[in-house]
């Protein structure tokens, strides 16, 4: 996009529309990360190439017999490459996606419902809220999968039945979202924006996990339903499962598409959790 892009009428009516809810910084943010110079005719390119170097990689990846996986490794160069090349506004979308995403899953673990026949006497919540890119050495993006997974597994597998009242809610695990200012301090050679860095990034991602791993990994966004549905059981508002982009978790899906679909699943959690943040408020 040029600069007149963003001068559009297009453009300044994305800019103030919350029929979605959604945090005025995330917007911004991303707005501003749509600026970015690869997206234009970079970008693209790149996305032809690496979807069919993936492609070959997942088939290679789940033909073989001897798995191999590098979580080490992968999170030390995610975390270099964000700190040296992606944008501050991307680094901070990150950054945020950790914090709402373990908010609404917390969230979820306060109201489940005791009543439940298959319900676990106590849930551990989630600690993953790092709030500058080395801490994302601790709460690393394989974590941040392989916990939702834990909830979806010790939770009931059935949404609440009635919804609470408002006074009955529980916020006992959430966190206001507080990150580090300096990750906005960016370096000159931050150039590379949110959508580029992902198709930069899918193929590693792919290499350094098992072809379990990675498949879990990349299924994991059709729970954004399933989610949805338990928090609208929760609150009362079905129209909440609008939000939810990726669905059926029990269709699984190979890489095709990916980028789309792991943005769409960053819009969902935005969505989601300023919609909770409207009923705690």
């Amino acid at each position: 996009m040029s600069q007149r892009d963003f001068e559009s009428p297009y453009i300044k009516a994305i800019l103030k529309d919350r029929s979605l809810p959604i945090a005025d910084i995330a917007v911004g943010m991303w707005v501003k990360d749509l600026k970015g110079p690869l997206r234009l005719v970079v970008m693209p390119v790149l996305r032809v190439m690496l979807s069919g170097l993936l492609i070959l990689i997942w088939t290679i990846k789940r033909a073989c017999p001897i798995q191999f996986s590098s979580h080490n490794n992968l999170q030390k160069l995610i975390c270099w490459f964000c700190e040296n090349f992606v944008t501050p506004e991307a680094n901070y979308l990150i950054l945020r996606h950790f914090w709402a995403e373990s908010n609404i899953i917390n969230f979820l673990i306060d109201n489940e419902d005791p009543q439940a026949p298959d319900s676990v006497d106590e849930i551990a919540p989630l600690e993953l809220y790092p709030d500058t890119i080395a801490q994302m050495m601790q709460a690393s993006f394989v974590d941040h999968d392989q916990e939702l997974f834990r909830y979806f597994k010790e939770s009931s597998s059935t949404p609440v039945k009635k919804p609470l009242k408002k006074a009955d809610l529980k916020w006992d695990n959430w966190r206001e979202i507080d990150i580090d200012e300096n990750v906005l301090k960016g370096k000159p050679t931050q150039r590379i924006d949110f959508e580029t860095a992902h198709v930069l990034f899918m193929c590693i991602f792919c290499l350094f996990l098992t072809a379990d791993e990675y498949r879990a990994a990349i299924n994991g966004f059709n729970l954004d339903q399933s989610m949805a549905i338990r928090i609208g059981a929760i609150i009362g508002d079905s129209s909440v499962e609008t939000y939810a982009y990726n669905k059926h978790p029990l269709y699984l899906l190979g890489p095709i598409d990916l980028t789309r679909r792991f943005i769409l699943h960053g819009f969902f959690t935005e969505y989601m959790h300023e919609r909770l943040l409207q009923e705690k408020k």
